[in-house]
């Protein structure tokens, strides 16, 4: 009995003890709960505030990204611009540089070697070419004789031998620079031997090509001396052919104003000049002055 009573005090007693324990363990828990709460709210505003920020962060550095494209863009635009400025500025530069050096080109090219002179410029007594250049015995007809060529001429004029040489034609040069007192002399003598008749081929002192060093007189082996035989050549038709692309003009063709028809007498004007004549039909003298003129700067070239 007395056992029985001791196990039911006991049993009260443990379940008075497991009472406190589950009510203290409940009180725990419902602080816990309630400080977890406070926790995950404080947490979530936390959370709340940093999205904000971070959001505002983001928007802050999208619009300082899209400035910066801006910056970007009218730095690039700058950029360009002064691209094309200095580009513009290098074109001028250049086209100054060209105009200068054109100019430099002018005033070392002697201007009477385009002038028209037969019978309408004079060249004075005093006049020579600034350089004079022997020509080669071999493409002499008399291969004792002394005749020289402006020296920037002589190349093309070596060239065009030799080329008309490789088409099978033979060119011999029969006269070439001639002064002043050269050309008085030979004026002389035609009219003693002439009379008036000498002024239809033969051009007063002064008003001669052959004094610029640049005209020369052709003919063949078996021409020789004979002029008026040579417009039946092959060398002429050649000639007519082909001169253009060495520089070389004819003179006086049939039916100028100045003297008779001369198919031996050939000019150099500079290829430019000569192919425009050549592929326009029009005759050196025929043409301006001044569109001439315009071809001296590229007379060698």
């Amino acid at each position: 009995m007395i056992i029985n009573l001791i196990q039911i005090y006991r049993s009260k007693q443990f379940i008075f003890i497991l009472g406190l324990i589950i009510i203290a363990s409940l009180g725990y828990g419902g602080y816990s709960y309630i400080l977890t709460t406070k926790e995950l709210k404080e947490t979530k505003n936390n959370l709340a505030l940093s999205t904000a920020e971070f959001e505002n962060k983001i928007k802050q550095l999208e619009n300082d990204l899209s400035g910066t494209k801006n910056e970007n863009v009218n730095l690039m635009n700058s950029l360009v611009a002064e691209q094309s400025k200095n580009n513009l500025f290098e074109g001028q530069i250049g086209a100054i540089q060209d105009v200068v050096s054109a100019l430099e080109k002018l005033n070392k090219t002697d201007k009477e070697l385009l002038q028209k002179y037969s019978k309408i410029y004079f060249l004075n007594e005093n006049y020579a070419p600034p350089s004079l250049a022997d020509i080669d015995p071999k493409y002499l007809y008399n291969k004792e004789r002394f005749l020289q060529i402006h020296a920037n001429v002589q190349p093309y004029l070596y060239t065009m031998l030799e080329n008309a040489s490789s088409s099978g034609v033979s060119l011999k040069i029969i006269s070439a620079y001639r002064s002043f007192s050269d050309q008085t002399s030979l004026k002389l003598s035609y009219k003693m031997t002439y009379g008036s008749g000498a002024n239809k081929f033969s051009a007063d002192q002064g008003y001669s090509e052959h004094q610029l060093g640049t005209a020369v007189d052709f003919t063949t082996p078996d021409t020789g001396e004979s002029f008026l035989k040579f417009e039946n050549t092959t060398a002429y038709k050649w000639l007519m052919e082909n001169a253009y692309e060495y520089g070389f003009i004819l003179s006086y063709p049939k039916q100028n104003t100045y003297y008779q028809f001369e198919p031996w007498h050939w000019r150099f004007v500079g290829v430019a000049l000569a192919t425009k004549s050549h592929d326009s039909n029009k005759y050196f003298y025929n043409l301006d002055q001044r569109e001439i003129d315009l071809y001296l700067i590229s007379i060698f070239d």
